[in-house]
């Protein structure tokens, strides 16, 4: 499990760093999940090395919303007074996602009927 942690927080840790040099608009957690995805595929680090620390970590995650949970409560006036563009947005997003996904997979669909 102290394997998996390291790695976890190692590429955590490079993400952070490469997004603080060179500047870039997307966090460094992001970047490091990238990382760790593209480590995953080419078989530089094996899930099995990860798996202890993820399921301790997935076990606890309930644990890890709880202050974006605190931070909705100190702006629920906020909410309360722009409910409609919340809610709104959140609707029109969640189509739009559906929407484009079911696109993307029908295009990806006739790229593999016209290759077979």
């Amino acid at each position: 499990m102290l394997q998996g942690m390291v790695l976890l927080l190692l590429f955590q840790f490079v993400g952070e760093g490469l997004s603080r040099l060179l500047g870039l608009p997307i966090p460094g957690n992001v970047i490091g999940m990238a990382l760790m995805l593209l480590a995953l595929v080419q078989g530089w680090v094996k899930v099995k090395w990860l798996e202890q620390a993820a399921d301790l970590l997935l076990s606890y995650m309930a644990l890890f919303f709880v202050p974006a949970g605190v931070g909705v409560m100190l702006y629920f006036d906020l909410i309360a007074r722009e409910w409609l563009p919340i809610v709104a947005g959140t609707v029109i997003s969640t189509f739009v996602v559906l929407a484009v996904t079911g696109w993307c997979e029908k295009l990806l669909d006739k790229q593999e009927e016209s290759q077979s």
